[in-house]
């Protein structure tokens, strides 16, 4: 039996009930938390309550597969991840090549940045268009994608939610600010009125805790806005339902001038 089981957005509290009860069953637990990491506790509070081997996997652990699907032919185990259990290509590869090798499995599922993040706009979920990562730029390494992205779903009107690079072997997650920067840069290339100054942009941090922070305003003005520790993402809204116009200024602080064509 392989379980994939997704730990939530936060902290090892935000576990399910059905997703712990699972991992007091299973013989060994398998983790990666380098697509998404839980920053706001202690992932060793969770192991004390369990008396079940735990082993955090490195990236090729993961990708390679068979450290997972060797293990799982004989053996109950469980493959957990920060966020909800199947939202990563990865993950997803490993499901796959469970099932096509006759493994039973379960997926018990968490939270997700996916849904949490237009929630705590006041967004409508199913008015987003294809999500976009801003990464870690490097030498010979600046992808316009992600400002492609906000161009195509803009241009239909639909909102745009924008993850933010994780290096977790480094320590180091990008900013709300840092990601500002990178597509600032992008637009003075481009010169596409995408992501000028004007722009009205949605900053979330912390989502998943007792207290997220959640700012929006034009692009000049969230630019320098403080939104503390990760980890952090943001949204570009498209055309908006007066009725989401309004949530933004109760829940992101909008100022309501911004959004008067569409109160």
């Amino acid at each position: 039996m392989l379980y994939f089981v997704g730990l939530g957005l936060f902290s090892e509290d935000d576990i399910s009930y059905k997703g712990f009860k699972a991992l007091q069953s299973v013989d060994c637990i398998y983790a990666e938390f380098y697509t998404a990491k839980l920053m706001g506790g202690n992932i060793d509070n969770l192991i004390d309550k369990l008396d079940v081997p735990f082993i955090t996997l490195k990236r090729e652990d993961v990708e390679d597969c068979n450290v997972i699907i060797n293990e799982a032919m004989t053996k109950d185990i469980a493959f957990v991840t920060a966020g909800d259990s199947l939202m990563a290509t990865t993950h997803t590869e490993l499901y796959v090549e469970a099932v096509n090798k006759g493994i039973e499995t379960r997926i018990i599922h968490g939270s997700s940045i996916f849904s949490a993040a237009p929630g705590l706009a006041g967004l409508q979920a199913y008015k987003f268009g294809k999500t976009t990562t801003v990464p870690f730029p490097d030498e010979n390494f600046f992808p316009h994608s992600p400002y492609d992205a906000i161009k195509l779903n803009s241009s239909i009107g639909l909102h745009t939610l924008v993850l933010l690079d994780i290096q977790a072997h480094k320590d180091r997650y990008m900013t709300i600010n840092e990601a500002i920067d990178y597509l600032r840069k992008v637009e003075s290339e481009r010169g596409e009125h995408v992501f000028d100054d004007d722009c009205i942009v949605i900053g979330i941090a912390q989502a998943g805790s007792d207290h997220p922070i959640v700012k929006g305003g034009r692009v000049a003005d969230v630019a320098d806005f403080d939104f503390g520790d990760p980890l952090h993402c943001m949204i570009v809204p498209g055309d908006l339902h007066f009725l989401e116009a309004e949530a933004l200024v109760t829940l992101a602080d909008v100022d309501e001038d911004l959004l008067k064509d569409f109160l």
